[in-house]
């Protein structure tokens, strides 16, 4: 079967939980027992990254009684150990009285949390009984401890080198778009879409070593090279002292897309965390493939239902949903999760106001996006105004912040923008924070 991974976690199931009288509250005679958290198997782990799909460990808890009519939501909490649940991420809340975590999801947990890969660190957990409206009556259990010592699962493929020019989107001032690492020593790519104009090549954002030339040779402190606009990738092979330049983009295309079997296609954005092409998409009920260049000269589907691609393979079958694509062109894979929410911003300093549709916002693939995770862009252009952070492009879950201090806060206040101008914007959904930088 094609991999398919349905991940529900932040379960936001408020609204179909009937609200609590005063007179309910009352009901309670200070009798009422916390659930008693139990965990399964052993509680000191060692992760391993070949074993990142396999179950890590599970955890239940007894249902509680209370003297009221009403459903009991269940929190499941997870905290850096020895904190005291000062900063809490929720792993599940929902009305389910179970939840298991995979080896890659306590990985990558234990690594957002601050526990060095390879170093023992401790988790503590612990789940909250809730019922209503309100945390005022809650009944939390005795933590459980866990002692784990994560893996490194990220890849770190930088460089020094970058591409810059009237054509990137810095322009000559850079930041430059980066090089990456490839499987051959002194080989490096760059994924960059251009405009109109020229570009050269040149290391540590500096001017000191720039090479540029003409007929794909490099030239140290050679001519600027020209470019048209589109989207490159660009190879530059110190062994040889060459340079190529050729349009590549990877989309995804179909019925179940939100352009048709037409196109435009949703483009594969390059993760050199992991050296694969992801994609945030909203999908229908329907078919997709993959292609090159929003052209059907060269296309991937899959012959085999098994999450492997082959070239003019068959339709993709998949049903509606928010997910993150994943397409490895190294092994010609992909796999295709579900995620929650897709994230973006909205209000009177972006460029489509309150009505949006959003800006959508990008995933940082080292954190744990299925639950909640760090979603981020990068030089994006706002205006004076204000901002908040939306999902799906409706208004039912949305952030802002009452306290202007950088902590998110559930239909919380607008977020001033002070003047127009490029930002760097970061949401943290794990730690409920975010970030707005100036550029």
């Amino acid at each position: 079967m094609k991999i398919f991974k349905y991940i529900l976690s932040l379960i936001f199931i408020a609204g179909t939980i009937s609200s609590c009288t005063d007179d309910d509250y009352t009901m309670l005679d200070g009798t009422e027992q916390a659930p008693t958290l139990t965990v399964a198997g052993d509680t000191n782990l060692v992760l391993l990254s070949e074993n990142s799909d396999m179950e890590a460990t599970s955890f239940s808890w007894n249902e509680v009684n209370l003297n009221v009519n009403t459903p009991v939501t269940y929190i499941l909490q997870a905290a850096l150990g020895g904190t005291d649940f000062a900063a809490p991420a929720t792993l599940q809340n929902s009305m389910d009285t179970s939840f298991s975590m995979t080896v890659a999801q306590l990985n990558s947990r234990a690594i957002n949390m601050g526990i060095l890969p390879e170093t023992q660190g401790n988790i503590d957990f612990r789940v909250v009984a809730r019922f209503g409206n309100t945390d005022s009556h809650d009944l939390i259990s005795t933590p459980i401890t866990l002692t784990v010592t994560p893996y490194t699962d990220v890849l770190d493929l930088s460089t020094d080198w970058g591409i810059v020019g009237s054509a990137t989107p810095n322009g000559w001032d850079g930041p430059d778009i980066p090089f990456w690492q490839t499987g051959t020593e002194n080989v490096f790519v760059a994924y960059a879409n251009l405009i109109d104009g020229e570009i050269k090549f040149r290391q540590n954002n500096e001017w000191d070593v720039n090479y540029g030339g003409s007929g794909g040779n490099l030239v140290e402190g050679g001519d600027n090279i020209l470019v048209t606009a589109g989207k490159y990738k660009v190879t530059i092979d110190f062994n040889n002292m060459t340079y190529v330049i050729e349009a590549f983009s990877i989309g995804i295309v179909g019925d179940a897309a939100p352009n048709g079997w037409d196109g435009p296609d949703v483009p594969l954005i390059y993760d050199p965390t992991s050296d694969q092409f992801r994609a945030v998409v909203q999908f229908t009920d329907g078919e997709m493939k993959f292609r090159l260049n929003n052209d059907w000269g060269v296309n991937w589907g899959d012959d085999g239902a098994d999450g492997t691609l082959e070239a003019g393979g068959a339709n993709i079958p998949v049903t509606a949903g928010k997910y993150v694509v994943t397409v490895n062109v190294n092994e010609m894979t992909y796999e295709i999760e579900a995620i929650a929410n897709i994230w973006g911003l909205v209000g009177d300093a972006t460029p489509n106001g309150w009505d949006g549709p959003d800006v959508q916002l990008n995933i940082d693939y080292t954190s744990d996006y299925t639950s909640g995770g760090v979603w981020y862009i990068n030089n994006v252009s706002l205006f004076a105004g204000e901002i908040k952070f939306r999902a799906d492009n409706d208004w039912g879950l949305n952030y802002g912040d009452d306290g202007a201090d950088g902590t998110l806060e559930n239909g919380g206040a607008n977020i001033a923008i002070p003047a127009d101008g490029n930002y760097d914007v970061v949401m943290d959904l794990d730690n409920m924070t975010y970030s707005i930088t100036a550029n």
